[in-house]
């Protein structure tokens, strides 16, 4: 376990939040969806009632060259201010002299927003002379940020080294829900895995063939299951490694209690498009030429079923190309189930979550991870370097 800011005294400190506000943006700039920014709101609360200076910081989307206009803070900022009710500081950059020099000016309780930390290159590099920069403007260094928790970054990692460092509320919450998952969780234990790519998901996977009961597969990495038990799949789309990596979790499971469950029928259509004709068939009768865009009703019904009756869930990645009306009913159904399963339930990844805002379902379930590849490098039970980096309780 790690130290939190409740385990700590923050009281009239300046303090280093690293928050996730990679949020998604309109085409006017203006902030598309603010759940990210709402889930650090418990934290910033929490540290502005104790008198703190509250400094945040984060990136926004994947600047190539430098700083870029279109990603700058300003609107995360805007739409910070409104849900606070507050003055919130915008600052043009994170690290340098006219930076503290504004902080300075920051009062007890004020919230700042550094600028996108990503427009210098030293982050991404864990670069120690800017980590060195970023711990010249607090006192105390707060990892918020799930969803980056995995990846070593100056903000994320470096900075944490150089200063008392210790979870944020969001975090603590992260690790002690994904944490039910991997020990002691309820039987059964049905994992329901989902979205394109195997290679992504094949760590937990093998963690789970150890202790669930069964993994019910669905979206595109169902066509490398199914082609690994000889299946013809159309034209549906396969990853490259994925019928080699399949093939080794069929095999492994045969040795545990895990089952992985497989589809039985799919929605083809002859095209990636709404407008495209569309068959329920049979997974070994996918006309030449066609893909595979949901799983079927029969499929949707038996996942409904095992997810019934399960004592613990955890869900990752829509049974089809869900975004399409006519392949939507498999990650419907399956969203539907997980909402009113009595179960613990836990869900994570950005596709995962739009399902469940867009069924209006994401506040029946107990735990939304705001981390989709954090959630899964942490289930595989590797170790998380922003985490790592914090002081131990």
């Amino acid at each position: 376990m790690k130290k939190t800011i409740t385990d700590i005294n923050v009281v009239g400190k300046r303090v280093l939040v690293r928050v996730d506000f990679n949020v998604p943006l309109n085409d006017d700039g203006t902030v598309a969806d603010d759940t990210r920014i709402r889930g650090a709101l418990a934290t910033i609360n929490y540290l502005r009632q104790a008198g703190c200076k509250v400094i945040l910081i984060s990136h926004l989307g994947r600047p190539k060259n430098g700083p870029d206009d279109s990603l700058r803070m300003d609107p995360v900022a805007k739409r910070l201010a409104d849900l606070l009710g507050a003055d919130v500081m915008k600052l043009d950059d994170c690290v340098g002299p006219e930076v503290e020099s504004r902080l300075a000016e920051l009062p007890a309780g004020g919230v700042a927003v550094l600028e996108n930390c990503r427009f210098h290159p030293e982050e991404k590099k864990n670069d120690p002379e800017f980590a060195a920069s970023l711990a010249r403007l607090a006192d105390i260094y707060v990892m918020d940020a799930f969803g980056a928790a995995h990846r070593a970054h100056a903000s994320t990692e470096g900075v944490a080294r150089l200063l008392p460092a210790v979870a944020g509320l969001l975090v603590e919450r992260e690790l002690e829900r994904l944490s039910l998952l991997v020990e002691n969780p309820r039987h059964p234990f049905v994992t329901i895995l989902g979205g394109v790519k195997v290679s992504d998901k094949i760590g937990v996977i093998d963690r789970f063939l150890d202790f669930a009961d069964a993994i019910l597969i669905g979206g595109a990495m169902c066509f490398g299951f199914l082609k690994a038990e000889g299946i013809d799949v159309g034209a549906s789309k396969v990853e490259e490694e994925a019928v080699g990596v399949a093939a080794a979790a069929l095999e492994k499971a045969k040795s545990t209690k895990c089952r992985i469950v497989l589809p039985k029928d799919l929605v083809v259509a002859g095209s990636f498009s709404a407008e495209a004709n569309t068959l329920i068939v049979p997974v070994d009768q996918i006309p030449e030429g066609w893909m595979g865009l949901d799983i079927g009703p029969a499929t949707s019904a038996a996942y409904a079923r095992e997810i019934q009756a399960a004592h613990t869930i955890f869900w990752n990645g829509p049974m089809g190309a869900f975004e399409m009306e006519p392949f939507s009913a498999g990650t419907r159904t399956v969203a539907a189930a997980v909402a009113e399963a009595e179960a613990l339930t836990v869900t994570g990844g950005g596709d995962t979550v739009a399902a469940l805002n867009r069924y209006g379902l994401g506040d029946h379930i107990d735990h939304v991870s705001t981390g989709g590849g954090a959630a899964m490098e942490f289930l595989e039970g590797k170790e998380l370097p922003g985490i790592a980096a914090l002081q131990d309780a």
